[in-house]
């Protein structure tokens, strides 16, 4: 259907994944179908699928979310993908990011730092039997996949505990962390599949620790912005050279949403391109098993969802169209947007894209109102005689411009919650609305009541 859209005959880079993220505005059942065969049209030929709170874990039902997906529904997704011929890769997380299980009480034995629900200890007493019961449950319906992503990254609480300080301090941090993987590892091992691991908690391990992972496990490097050949960051070409020095199969990660900011409404394509054209030139160079495109909705349990994927359509294609062909299609986004055209798909991206963009816009005036009035009420403490009855300490036009603000974002929501009608369950719009409107409908009420103490104490 869209085969002018590519230019290669064989793709530059053999596997191209997309992930999908539902932790943070998750689609429907009937959607999240839906968008496998977008995925396939865009000729991605794997699913990395990062169910957190969205799974119908056995393992302990409080993990499930108010609306995770049924079994039945993700069946019918791997009936689908299969049929597609899309790869499917689960990810469950294993050290960091595990705010899931431990933000429950019973679990709090298994934290790393007590008052942290974030990171798994990895010595503690059944850590790596609860990600491996976890692990065992995604696989009990999801039961032919070749390779499993594991997480491991950003365990910011890691050798934090006094336990793991000086476990780590004595034989290194590869070897605590492979304490804690190595039973985990081997368990897909042993089942036929190839675990995968995001990379940055190994940058600064020893030669012993990287070539005892070698032939345990593949690494993903991530890294969405800029480039690994110009970066001094976490995700630079030295750290993907020794890992190459050392064995070890790799994977590239870009991002085609998700990477704005946690609390980002819409994309940014320019960053998106260069970020993933790096990664195609990268991949080749060290011969990389494939690249997928991230697309993060949450980036942790505990923060505020983020860019809708049926708001960030165009640069999911786009992204496709660069780890297919190594560069942009000649006309750029505007194919893209041809394309959805073709496949019936933007008419609803563009009331979803440009609601976004007003949501955005909105706030952005707002927080300068906000900004404004904050600062002419310090002022009016600090030097009362500067303002007077004509020019009222915060009214005039901060206050009136955000309860403008707030009034346009009230008639925003319902336009929000029409463009994702089908695409989002309507609690997580809710939820996601009321994080970006209630907070200036608070500062607006704040504002109000110290406009008001400023007036009655104006002689």
């Amino acid at each position: 259907m869209i085969n002018d859209v590519f230019t290669k005959k064989e793709p530059i880079v053999p596997l191209r994944g997309i992930h999908l993220d539902v932790k943070g505005v998750p689609p429907t059942a009937d959607r999240l179908c839906q968008l496998l065969h977008l995925f396939a049209t865009a000729r991605y030929n794997m699913v990395f699928i990062e169910w957190e709170d969205a799974f119908p874990w056995t393992v302990d039902k409080r993990f499930r979310s108010p609306t995770a997906y049924t079994a039945t529904d993700i069946k019918r997704f791997c009936k689908e993908a299969a049929q597609l011929g899309l790869e499917l890769v689960p990810l469950v997380q294993s050290l960091g990011h595990m705010e899931t299980p431990l933000s429950i009480p019973d679990y709090k034995s298994l934290r790393e730092v007590p008052d942290r629900e974030d990171g798994l200890n990895p010595l503690a007493p059944g850590a790596a039997t609860l990600v491996r019961n976890m692990v065992d449950d995604v696989l009990l319906l999801m039961p032919n996949v070749r390779y499993f992503h594991l997480g491991g990254d950003e365990a910011y609480t890691f050798g934090k505990n006094p336990a793991t300080k000086a476990y780590m301090e004595k034989h290194g941090k590869g070897a605590l962390y492979l304490q804690h993987m190595d039973p985990i590892l081997d368990h897909l091992r042993q089942q036929g599949i190839r675990p995968i691991l995001w990379h940055d908690m190994m940058n600064d391990w020893d030669d012993a620790a990287l070539r005892k992972l070698a032939p345990k496990s593949d690494l993903m490097v991530w890294g969405y912005h800029g480039n690994p050949d110009t970066t001094q960051g976490h995700f630079k070409t030295a750290y993907i050279q020794n890992f190459h020095n050392h064995g070890i199969r790799l994977w590239g990660a870009t991002a085609y949403k998700g990477s704005e900011g946690y609390d980002a409404d819409i994309t940014d394509p320019a960053m998106h391109t260069e970020n993933a054209v790096a990664w195609v030139q990268v991949a080749q160079r060290f011969a990389f098993e494939g690249v997928i495109a991230t697309g993060w909705s949450r980036y942790t349990v505990a923060k505020v969802q983020c860019n809708p994927i049926d708001a960030s359509l165009d640069s999911l294609l786009h992204v496709a169209i660069i780890l297919h062909d190594g560069h942009s299609p000649p006309d750029g986004m505007q194919r893209c947007m041809e394309v959805l055209e073709r496949i019936g798909e933007k008419t609803r991206f563009l009331a979803c894209q440009e609601s976004m963009a007003t949501l955005t816009k909105l706030r952005d005036r707002g927080w300068q109102h906000i900004r404004d009035a904050r600062q002419l009420g310090v002022l009016a403490r600090q030097q009362p005689r500067r303002t007077s009855a004509a020019n009222p300490q915060l009214g005039g036009h901060a206050l009136h411009g955000l309860q403008d603000v707030v009034n346009e974002a009230e008639q925003l929501e319902k336009e929000i919650h029409a463009a994702f009608d089908g695409c989002i369950e309507d609690i997580w719009l809710k939820e996601y609305l009321a994080t970006r409107i209630d907070p200036l409908r608070e500062e607006l009420a704040s504002l109000r009541q110290q406009d008001k103490r400023l007036r009655d104490a104006k002689p």
